[in-house]
């Protein structure tokens, strides 16, 4: 780390943008034990920090605040790694140091940790629409799963809806656990569009 405080404001920012790179390299390792599907943190953030936002709107938050947090939530996870539930038995890791250090020398110190801060503590709405989301990335996957024929996908689902903590989270949970997951692309066109060869008009 002393090597890293000789440099620059900018070359840490890119030393950052280029840690926040490696989420795409690093796998999300329960579906390990469920046996299908696959993500990395990546992957999981971007959707987190979409729900999040979406959340905040239905609850009247701060959106912007509720949306950082989702988007940073796992960004430590580039020096970590992610660890199952398994992992966390016999492992544990210094999330806020690592991510102290992936921050430290950009400027964005301020923001990163504090959003991270928050997110910890779990005491504002914000936060706790953060930790929901997070959530509900998972549950919208485990959904998938269920849906393609995984039951144990299903077993998991019950577990995680218990896990959302507030009442827009909630309902959204319920939701996504009585909707087919490709209900937004398969129900979309008249059911003529499916019979017809390629979708042209039946005089073609």
């Amino acid at each position: 780390m002393e090597d890293m405080k000789k440099r620059d404001k900018n070359t840490r920012i890119v030393d950052f943008l280029n840690e926040c790179g490696m989420l795409r390299k690093t796998p999300r390792t329960g579906y390990q034990f469920l046996g299908t599907g696959n993500e990395n943190v990546a992957e999981h953030s971007f959707r987190t920090a979409v729900i999040g936002h979406v959340l905040a709107i239905m609850a009247d938050a701060d959106v912007a605040r509720t949306t950082y947090m989702c988007l940073f939530h796992d960004l430590h996870e580039a020096r970590t790694g992610d660890f199952n539930y398994v992992n966390r038995i016999y492992n544990s890791s210094e999330r806020t140091e690592a991510l102290r250090h992936a921050v430290s020398g950009t400027g964005i110190e301020e923001d990163i940790l504090g959003y991270w801060e928050e997110l910890e503590e779990t005491a504002s709405l914000e936060a706790k629409l953060a930790q929901d989301a997070d959530q509900l990335d998972f549950i919208l996957n485990l959904k998938e799963e269920s849906d393609l024929g995984n039951k144990y996908a299903g077993d998991w689902l019950a577990i995680a809806l218990e896990r959302v903590r507030t009442q827009w989270g909630q309902e959204l949970a319920r939701t996504i656990a009585e909707t087919d997951h490709k209900d937004w692309w398969f129900l979309r066109p008249d059911h003529e569009w499916w019979t017809r060869k390629n979708g042209k008009d039946k005089r073609e």
